[in-house]
């Protein structure tokens, strides 16, 4: 058994001796209440390594409450919240104004206008220590200049994906921010993967995630593992044992769980010893979780001696059986960041509690130690990515896989139709902030079609066919009519598609008892025909035996012999027979995942109508030749992408995003 030693009551002055808890004095007295008051349990329990957890919280809160004195209404005011959701208000209005209001409408932000916000507080290259919260020591200045020796001054960044799943919607930032950076400030950005659990690691999730990096525009300085240094890991683990910094533990996981764990037996068994042990643990002499190295020191959050290496017998997709003892991200992502001179460790906020291990492993071995920096999160509403629950989603039949287009992982994304260039537009408008940006999907729709607008040409296709038959038809044969890929801007071409005496036009483009501001095709009511020149007028209906409207018999006049029509509409002759799938959103609420809003949980709250396949849409024949992920603007659909699923003479098309909502249309 482990004694415990009894709690002797502290101090503030007493405190205040430890260097490091001074150092929180000033943002202590400015934050009062709102201060992170784990930094203190950390230290204290540094301080104070035996005694027990609940004792320290308790004399902490006393001595943090002689010194503020009871909380005043000020403190007890929810500001963080207020502050959050003004933050997320301003972040919507801000995207808001950009895709509505035409700001750089269909221009890619230069990557510092991206840059804005919490990045414009970053150090430069080897003035790390100028960096708030940064550990110095007496060797940190000459590792930085032997830092800067190696890069010459160079700003260095990583993007370091876990090879387990799709990359998401989130990533597209981080792939952004990491690789945007670099760019920015003329640096270079390694694709570091971070294969150090083999159990969940696939061949296809490395595959996925280089192919989306490069889908976005990205090329890595260098693709690197984290296996790539598993030598060195190991090396530097043994230098920790012989520094007295880590030791070999027997606490089975279960045990280290929970707020406030049991302080390991063997903290302080010898150096010897530990070195004899993790050998052994190196040559598969024990069982996994009979045996873990752990590291000395407190995290934030008050939680003592992380695991450094555990126990896995699963061969490694590149190291094989080789080795059985795997470093944890804790002990791994620091000293990688170290090997490959990473000037700027980009994270997310969720990483901020690992910023103390962090510093502390890279010094504890008196090697160059980079700076982490967080940043919030990017969400959307109406969206779940988490790996676990996407699963759970194929699971259910709810969606076909990764990349099914009602997901917002990247590669469903890529399957809808979004352009890179629109993923790109929209992370950089979201800009850099350190609180989670939680946006709507709209608002990434919106940057969708100011580049499709401008890139996908025009095409005409019918979802609900109605034929018409023109019964003055101007010719023998049918007529060759050029239609423009971009109506704005003609310059960009022309592709021609056949008009004869039978079209299709939409159901819905018809009404034999129109309502009153209905403009389309009705009795007495001409509508001209899209780049045709002509304009058709009823002449009769054809009905079937249950009173259905089939088909239309029409005349047809130029449009310049008479009264302009109030409309013109789409229309297809001698088309082709294409399946046409309609997208909605997955989720019926803005939050799927909350209990608050959902009870039920994600999976009861799926849309039932947000997939409606169009089994034999009519589309016009210039589009025969396309390949999948070509894109075209279907005239008054929407925007639409060429599906994989497509095969000789079946095309099928998946539509990206509908067109910009007309309030007066009817």
């Amino acid at each position: 058994m482990c004694e415990v030693i009894p709690w002797t009551p502290l101090t503030w002055s007493t405190l205040s001796r430890n260097v490091v808890w001074a150092s929180w004095l000033p943002q202590l007295l400015t934050e009062r209440y709102r201060f992170n008051m784990g930094l203190l349990m950390g230290e204290a329990r540094a301080m104070l390594k035996w005694a027990d957890g609940k004792m320290i919280k308790h004399e902490v809160d006393m001595q943090v409450l002689h010194l503020l004195g009871p909380k005043t209404e000020t403190d007890l005011e929810k500001k963080p919240k207020v502050a959050k959701a003004q933050l997320e208000a301003a972040d919507r209005k801000t995207a808001k104004d950009v895709v509505e209001n035409g700001e750089t409408a269909g221009q890619t932000l230069s990557l510092m206008e991206q840059l804005r916000g919490e990045a414009l507080k970053f150090h430069k290259p080897g003035e790390n220590y100028k960096t708030p919260g940064y550990v110095t020591t007496p060797h940190t200045m000459d590792l930085l200049k032997q830092h800067l020796e190696i890069t010459g001054g160079q700003v260095r960044t990583r993007f370091p994906p876990e090879p387990n799943g799709i990359l998401h919607i989130g990533h597209a930032k981080a792939i952004n921010f990491n690789f945007g950076y670099a760019k920015a400030n003329n640096g270079i950005c390694f694709l570091r993967f971070d294969d150090t659990n083999p159990e969940k690691e696939e061949a296809k999730f490395f595959t996925a995630i280089c192919d989306m990096v490069a889908w976005l525009g990205y090329t890595p300085y260098k693709v690197t593992y984290a296996s790539d240094y598993f030598d060195q890991l190991y090396a530097w683990a043994i230098e920790l044992i012989h520094r007295g910094q880590a030791y070999v533990c027997h606490q089975r996981g279960e045990e280290l769980k929970g707020h406030n764990p049991p302080p390991s037996p063997w903290r302080d068994r010898p150096v010897e010893e530990s070195l004899l042990l993790f050998e052994a643990m190196r040559r598969g002499k024990f069982a996994e979780g009979e045996a873990t190295l752990r590291m000395k020191l407190v995290m934030e959050d008050g939680k003592m001696d992380p695991v450094a290496y555990r126990i896995k017998y699963t061969p490694h997709h590149r190291t094989g059986d080789t080795w059985c003892i795997y470093p944890t991200y804790d002990y791994t992502h620091c000293l990688c960041d170290s090997i490959e001179h990473i000037t700027h460790s980009l994270c997310t906020k969720e990483f901020q509690a690992r910023r103390s291990s962090y510093f502390w492993l890279c010094n504890a071995l008196d090697v160059y130690c980079p700076v982490q920096w967080e940043y919030g999160r990017l969400n959307l509403h109406y969206a779940v990515v988490s790996k676990r629950k996407i699963l759970q989603l194929v699971a259910a039949g709810a969606v076909r896989d990764w990349d099914d287009p009602r997901l917002f992982t990247l590669t469903a994304l890529q399957r809808r139709g979004f352009p890179p260039e629109a993923i790109n537009n929209f992370c950089a408008r979201v800009g850099v902030t350190v609180s989670q940006t939680t946006m709507e999907p709209h608002l990434l729709e919106a940057c969708v079609r100011d580049v499709l607008n401008d890139t996908a040409p025009r095409a005409m296709a019918v979802l609900e066919p109605l034929q018409v038959t023109i019964t003055n038809f101007p010719a023998v044969k049918s007529l060759d009519i050029q239609v423009p890929n971009f109506p704005a801007d003609e310059t960009k071409g022309f592709h021609q598609v056949p008009f004869g005496s039978i079209v299709f036009i939409e159901r819905t483009d018809f009404k034999e008892e129109p309502e009153p501001g209905y403009k389309r095709l009705a009795w007495g009511q001409p509508a001209g025909l899209r780049h045709t020149g002509y304009v058709i007028e009823l002449q009769h209906v054809i009905k079937g035996p249950s009173g259905c409207v089939e088909s239309l018999e029409v005349t047809c006049r130029r449009a310049d012999a008479g009264e302009k029509p109030k409309a013109f509409i789409h229309w297809v002759s001698q088309p082709l027979t294409c399946e046409i799938r309609l997208y909605e959103r997955l989720f019926q609420h803005k939050n799927p995942e909350d209990p608050a809003e959902v009870p039920g949980g994600f999976l009861s709250d799926l849309n039932p109508a947000s997939l409606q396949v169009v089994e034999a849409a009519l589309v016009d024949c210039s589009v025969a030749l396309a390949k999948p992920f070509d894109k075209f603007q279907f005239e008054r659909l929407g925007y639409f992408s060429v599906d994989p699923d497509s095969s000789q003479g079946q095309l099928v098309f998946n539509r990206t995003v509908t067109l910009r909502e007309d309030p007066g249309k009817v």
